[in-house]
């Protein structure tokens, strides 16, 4: 295989000048992300059907070059079930790739496979057996192996071909704009950010607390998601989830009544432990004080409303009827969470969705128009749709 590994910045440029020329490039990172809240980024790869590039963000300084490259709308950015690779580019660039051409949602469209893996495309479109024995590959540590580096080139290497015949066949079916709108509404929810305020909605089990332990857990969530963003670490690594429900639940003032909450590790007690009861004792004084109407309401679940099963057996008969007409999969269309998203968004005061500035997938992109008659029939008409 011939891949040139780029290191310098000179190198970086003259890739990417080369890569402007062409109609689309494919993509693909590789990146570590066990402790952090965000990836980090160890290796790119770039393949414009000429060029099989290797770049070392470790090495290189100035990315300009490749994020012009990036932003460039005359080229596609072609890469597979991108949902991490443009979370890594938003984080280590600050921009996103635009457009993009998914293969795993155009593949999808054409009945290939909902979720169909890279190596599974390859073999059916261009009849190559990959090797993915390097996929647990710490991409940070150098210098990498021969082996990983074939590995990496290879996530590219055939990504064009198939993404030249996945292109032709959605041009055929007049669906490519869905493949590039579906990435790009992608990008907008990467780009959202969820005030720490509303961190506690995406807790589980939050409805089984009552108001005053609901109150203290906004306090938790808020407090936990903050550390999260200032450390960059997972929110689990900065305090468990369950342990956050569970302090909630027994509402623990001192380190004493803390240390009986099961299953917290040494080292977050001993971080934490003053934080956390500290947390509990200045949020029940505040919910005390509060006056009834100011209380927060308790968690109010989907399978408590009840029109809810009726409802979303309506919007799922309403997607088969789409599916039919579009020529597609009802999954292409809209999952099972997505079409609880739309519920929890018309139905609720609050939801993940209206938290982060965000309308519901049904209601944006290409699936705005095909579903709007539907929901104002089953739904009624909102001033938000």
């Amino acid at each position: 295989m011939d891949y040139v590994l780029i290191t310098t910045n000179n190198d970086l440029a003259e890739v990417c000048a080369r890569a402007q020329r062409y109609q689309a490039v494919a993509l693909d990172t590789e990146f570590v992300r066990t402790r952090t809240l965000t990836p980090k980024l160890g290796l790119i790869q770039l393949y414009d059907g000429h060029q099989l590039v290797l770049i070392d963000p470790l090495t290189i300084s100035d990315f300009r070059p490749f994020v012009h490259l990036l932003e460039n709308p005359e080229v596609t950015k072609v890469l597979h079930s991108c949902s991490e690779d443009l979370e890594t580019f938003l984080s280590f660039f600050g921009v996103l790739p635009a457009p993009v051409f998914d293969t795993q949602f155009a593949a999808s469209i054409l009945g290939l496979g909902a979720t169909l893996g890279y190596a599974k495309l390859v073999e059916e479109l261009c009849g190559e057996s990959l090797d993915k024995g390097e996929s647990r590959t710490d991409w940070l540590a150098r210098p990498l192996r021969e082996s990983q580096l074939v590995y990496a080139a290879n996530d590219v290497l055939y990504l064009l071909p198939a993404y030249e015949q996945l292109n032709n066949m959605i041009i055929d079916r007049g669906k490519r704009q869905w493949v590039v709108d579906e990435v790009a509404q992608l990008g907008v929810k990467k780009q959202a950010s969820m005030p720490v305020e509303y961190a506690y909605i995406g807790i589980k089990n939050n409805w089984r607390l009552n108001s005053e332990q609901l109150y203290v857990l906004k306090a938790l969530a808020g407090w936990r998601l903050a550390k999260a963003r200032e450390k960059d670490l997972a929110l689990n690594f900065v305090f468990k989830e369950i342990h956050l429900f569970e302090v909630a639940q027994k509402l623990p003032e001192s380190r004493s009544a803390l240390s009986k909450v099961e299953g917290i590790s040494p080292p977050a007690f001993r971080r934490y432990s003053e934080v956390i009861t500290e947390i509990v004792r200045t949020a029940r004084a505040e919910y005390a004080a509060l006056d009834d109407a100011a209380k927060p309401a308790v968690i109010k679940r989907l399978i408590d409303v009840p029109a809810y099963k009726k409802t979303l057996a309506e919007l799922k008969h309403a997607t088969n009827q789409i599916a039919i007409e579009q020529g597609v999969s009802p999954e292409v269309l809209a999952s099972k969470k997505q079409l609880n998203q739309l519920l929890k968004w018309r139905w609720f005061d609050m939801c993940e969705t209206r938290a982060q500035g965000l309308k519901p997938d049904l209601l944006v992109g290409w699936r705005a128009p095909l579903f709007a008659p539907a929901v104002i029939r089953i739904l009624g008409e909102s001033e938000n749709d």
